[in-house]
């Protein structure tokens, strides 16, 4: 018997973050190494996963890239990876979905909910089925003991709590041997 498998296609697949920098403007950044998979036709009852390497965090600045790496924020050396293992996907209406998991930074796992819209599918010019899903969502940094910050003069912080997340994935459908 063969279960289908949907693997991550990196070179279609997007995974940003931004914070408030002086509490008036949002700084991006990317991972630009992950994984992801499903593992499933029915997506709503399809274990998800996702495995990020932390060192491939890219601001568009060196020196803040890596700071972030660093002891004040991800300590790569320690905790190299960011996991994310679904519990439930649940359907709002016809494209969007509520998704549920854990979501693991520097050892420390929280639950997350994330906002799914379901982008559709297809096959590609070589035959591949395809599907693809636009994600977005927020926590906490301090959650996860990503605690660093500065106070301003003027009051408030350099960095903000809540991180916002968003990603473009595309999986393609692959035939796994049960």
């Amino acid at each position: 018997m063969n279960t289908t498998k949907w693997v991550l296609d990196p070179s279609h697949s997007e995974l940003y973050f931004k914070v408030k920098h002086l509490m008036i403007t949002n700084v991006k950044g990317a991972f630009n190494s992950f994984n992801a998979a499903i593992d499933g036709d029915d997506f709503e009852k399809a274990p998800i996963s996702l495995t990020i390497d932390v060192n491939s965090i890219s601001t568009n600045n060196a020196d803040r890239d890596a700071h972030l790496k660093g002891g004040d924020f991800f300590e790569t050396d320690k905790y190299p990876s960011i996991t994310f293992k679904s519990a439930e996907l649940k359907k709002e209406d016809e494209d969007n979905y509520k998704l549920t998991g854990e979501l693991t930074i520097k050892d420390v796992t929280r639950p997350v909910v994330l906002d799914v819209v379901y982008g559709g599918a297809n096959k590609d010019p070589w035959g591949n089925d395809k599907v693809g899903f636009e994600v977005k969502g927020k926590f906490k940094r301090s959650d996860f003991g990503l605690n660093w910050n500065a106070a301003l003069e003027t009051g408030g912080v350099l960095v903000s709590d809540e991180v916002k997340l968003e990603a473009e994935v595309q999986f393609v459908k692959q035939q796994a041997e049960a």
